[in-house]
């Protein structure tokens, strides 16, 4: 979201804008499903259940992260579990 500007951009804002130009938003904030009213919205939401973001660990759910930005549909959650790869 930096290369857009969008580094101070929060929450629902940061929905909508990216809604404008994406058709999926991945993250690693679990508590959005909660804060945000997921089903209004004109994009998909990967959600990454990670304790680990570090590089190396997210390469192991490459394949099932794929298979989430690909089978999201707009106004839903899709969660990656950290054990999707196990």
């Amino acid at each position: 979201m930096q290369e857009e500007g969008w580094s101070s951009v929060h929450n629902g804002e940061l929905l909508r804008l990216a809604s404008t130009t994406f058709d999926v938003l991945v993250t690693a904030d679990q508590r959005l499903r909660y804060q945000q009213n997921l089903t209004k919205l004109t994009i998909g939401v990967v959600a990454i259940s990670v304790r680990d973001n570090r590089l190396p660990h997210l390469r192991t759910l490459l394949p099932e992260l794929r298979d989430a930005i690909a089978n999201v549909a707009a106004g839903s959650l899709v969660i990656v579990p950290a054990d999707a790869s196990n």
